[in-house]
């Protein structure tokens, strides 16, 4: 049988836009209080609403319903938006910001009535007070908000400040007395995996005593304070130039073991634990090296890690209960699922199943981790998906559409993500790219973007398709690029300075640098000059004022009410490359920020942008695909 005779017998791909949308209905963000489990979960399908749920028995009861949306937006990005206490269950609701009290009947009442401008994250409770302590940002007219640590009753739910001076705070946790409290602070320009402060300060009744500084400073990140119930303290620091876990006690603080390995990652969100004490020895940890995750056990007292046997391929959100282990645990193969795991005895029970997948998993490419040499003689790496086995191939070498992860402190993965699984069961490559910049190999390999954003992610990308051709798996003359946020301007760059690049799409990038830099909101408003380096650098690197260099087909993707990249960014690129007369598409999804949360804007998404290529590649489409509308084509 020919190639093209098989290609056409072969059945269609199972992984439909709107699978690849019912997929993104996760849960999320697990913490374990006195035995009861709580977590939250997204709902597309609801428009991207964000639940509260606590398990009970084998099945689980709804905390919040509808209208009520759980998601903070302090930093924009948010996260830590709920904590569960004795007395009530806590929640920053995502209309208004205010926090809400779930009572034992579950009644829900506003707690807080801050007004407009007012936002709250990072719960922390300290019961024998009567009060949370919180991260809040006091948002001003014509000024950065204000971030502080704030007290709020859980009585009359009046706020007051509790620490205020620096530019961020995060992770409040009150010691098990209840009479200390260690809590991290940073400030511009460093973002939290530049440099942090570790602060520790007595509280004397309501108010807080003097402030002293445990770890950290301008070029050390510290990460994720916890208490023992002895007093002392863990934490997370790169201070050896690996994210690795530190004990504080009364003779001082130092390093529980010092690896070539991270056991953290960038906390764009506030809440993540990728740690949990399983008791004042024992500690249960995801350690990363070389892009792979595993699952280990510290000993606090040799400072040995020794591995946990599962297989899970990411691991966050840990929370223990003596040697039972809860986290979110993500597969190659299948959805993430809120899961138990027996460190005794080494089993892992699903509690939570993510989505089914209602397809054979032989539709599925099973990435491979591959590292080559960059132009100027370092190393860089990525996730490699060949086409999958029940994919149709077309005949010659398959397409190949390269990846550009956000952050660009984000780091690429061998989880399931349904979107690169989409087009490697159409018959196409997917190089998934951990260009210099991405976290999960160290600080060295993180800080080499500095200054050469725009640069070096770029060449790394392009070293990457470089290597796949001279491998011979690949067709250089379709090839694509594809990147959200600050991945989007990695491709805009890309695709106004190098040639391999025969299409691209952008969701929510950026392709003015300096107008960013005058938008963008106060967490990232320092940002762009650490990664580029001065006020003219951010022009020339800015894609839309290279626009010369473009030479082939792009689609945009908006959110609306985009806050971090708003929508005057694509526009301005659409809008230039139209009157260049370069083949060009703009989607704009509103009522959507930055990333989109309802299902039926994924599923149009992620049917648009392949719609998109297959026309500008003229690629045969026997499937019912959204009807993009590119102009200049």
């Amino acid at each position: 049988m020919s190639a093209e005779a098989a290609n056409r017998a072969a059945p269609p791909s199972p992984i439909t836009p709107a699978r690849v949308a019912e997929a993104t209905a996760t849960v999320g963000e697990p913490r374990l209080f006195e035995g009861a489990l709580y977590w939250v979960e997204n709902r597309p399908a609801q428009g991207g609403r964000v639940t509260l749920l606590r398990a009970e028995g084998e099945s689980a009861r709804e905390l919040t319903p509808e209208p009520y949306n759980v998601r903070s937006r302090v930093h924009e990005y948010g996260g830590a938006a709920y904590l569960p206490t004795r007395d009530a269950v806590y929640f920053v609701n995502a209309r208004d910001q205010n926090i809400h009290a779930i009572d034992g009947t579950g009644a829900i009442r506003p707690l807080t009535d801050s007004g407009p401008g007012i936002r709250y994250a990072d719960l922390c409770a300290d019961p024998g007070r009567n009060r949370v302590i919180a991260v809040t940002e006091i948002h001003r007219d014509g000024q950065h908000p204000l971030n502080a640590l704030a007290a709020v009753s859980t009585e009359t739910g009046e706020a007051s400040i509790l620490h205020q001076g620096c530019d961020f705070y995060a992770s409040p946790a009150l010691s098990p007395s209840g009479s200390e409290l260690l809590f991290l602070a940073w400030d511009h320009p460093n973002m939290p995996w530049d440099g942090t402060q570790l602060l520790r300060a007595r509280l004397d009744g309501p108010d807080m005593g003097p402030v002293t500084v445990v770890a950290g400073g301008a070029r050390e990140s510290v990460l994720q304070p916890s208490w023992l119930d002895d007093g002392s303290a863990l934490y997370l620091s790169d201070a050896g130039g690996f994210w690795n876990l530190y004990r504080v006690d009364r003779d001082g603080a130092r390093a529980v073991l010092e690896e070539d390995a991270e056991y953290a990652g960038p906390p764009w969100l506030f809440g993540n634990r990728d740690y949990a004490a399983l008791n004042e020895r024992f500690v249960a940890a995801r350690r990363q090296r070389r892009g792979e995750q595993s699952l280990v056990l510290i000993d606090l007292e040799t400072g040995f890690a020794s591995p946990l046997p599962d297989t899970c391929a990411e691991y966050s959100h840990l929370s223990a209960d003596g040697n039972r282990l809860y986290f979110l645990g993500s597969h190659a193969d299948a959805t993430g699922e809120l899961a138990r795991y027996d460190a005794g005895c080494g089993s892992r029970t699903p509690l939570v199943p993510g989505p089914p997948l209602h397809f054979d998993t032989e539709w599925l490419s099973r990435p491979r981790h591959i590292e080559y040499r960059t132009r100027d003689g370092g190393r860089a790496y990525a996730w490699l998906y060949l086409p999958s086995n029940r994919a149709r191939s077309g005949g010659g070498k398959p397409p190949l559409l390269v990846t550009t992860h956000g952050g660009p402190t984000g780091a690429a993965s061998p989880a399931l993500r349904l979107p690169l699984q989409f087009y490697t069961s159409r018959g196409w490559a997917v190089a998934d790219v951990n260009y210099r910049g991405s976290t999960g190999y160290g600080r060295e390999y993180r800080d080499a973007l500095k200054g050469k954003w725009g640069e070096l992610d770029v060449t790394d990308c392009v070293d990457a398709v470089n290597h796949l051709i001279a491998e011979g798996l690949v067709d250089p003359a379709r090839i694509a690029i594809r990147g959200g946020s600050a991945g989007g301007y990695t491709t805009l760059r890309a695709l106004t300075t190098q040639s391999v690049f025969r299409a691209g799409a952008s969701h929510y990038g950026i392709g003015d640098l300096a107008a960013l830099a005058d938008d963008t909101h106060k967490f990232e408003s320092q940002y762009l000059m650490e990664l580029v380096g001065s006020r003219e650098t951010l022009v020339e690197r800015s894609p839309i004022h290279h626009l010369d260099g473009f030479n082939c087909p792009v689609i945009f993707f908006q959110g609306s009410e985009d806050r971090i990249v708003p929508p005057n960014q694509a526009q301005s690129m659409v809008a230039a490359l139209n009157t260049k007369g370069i083949a060009v598409a703009y989607l704009e999804f509103p009522g959507e920020g930055h990333g989109f949360r309802e299902g039926a804007n994924i599923a149009r998404a992620i049917g648009s942008e392949y719609a998109f290529f297959c026309r500008v590649f003229d690629m045969p489409v026997d499937e019912d695909l959204p009807d993009v509308r590119i102009e200049n084509l």
